[in-house]
């Protein structure tokens, strides 16, 4: 075992290789189609800034809303959680006012964070979010605000 107590036998697939293969899923619009994700620059070879889109769940405050946002995967992603921020602006009790940083210690997924989480299943995350009772009917920005 490692320090971290995980078995050194594990195979780890690297990196490159992971987000590849998630941009691949994401490219493809394969799963959840109220969510998109992508590279913010097609020459990015290091796959580290993304953006993504959510759309609102119906039933909300937030339904049928475009909510924009970026992902920053760093140097240790998937073992450690990407960096998400609201480009739209949203309220959200995870969501920090002032910049639209998901606040890691106010969202479970990113605070839990697991390294078989990926980007698709981290965006699905905070679109279900969006309709917990402490969220659902929160007055929010006006459509087309941004950070």
């Amino acid at each position: 075992m490692d320090e971290k107590g995980k078995m050194m036998n594990e195979a780890m697939i690297p990196r490159s290789f992971r987000l590849l293969l998630e941009l691949e899923k994401g490219e493809k619009g394969i799963g959840d189609q109220s969510i998109s994700y992508g590279l913010a620059k097609g020459d990015d070879n290091s796959f580290t800034n993304w953006n993504a889109t959510i759309i609102g769940p119906p039933g909300t405050c937030f339904d049928m809303g475009i909510y924009m946002l970026t992902l920053r995967c760093g140097d240790n992603y998937p073992q450690e959680p990407p960096q998400v921020r609201f480009t739209s602006k949203i309220n959200m009790t995870c969501v920090n006012q002032s910049n639209g940083v998901v606040e890691p210690s106010k969202f479970a997924m990113l605070k839990n964070w697991n390294p078989a989480c990926n980007i698709e299943a981290l965006l699905t995350g905070l679109r279900h979010e969006m309709t917990t009772p402490a969220n659902k009917k929160l007055k929010q920005p006006p459509e087309g605000s941004q950070y």
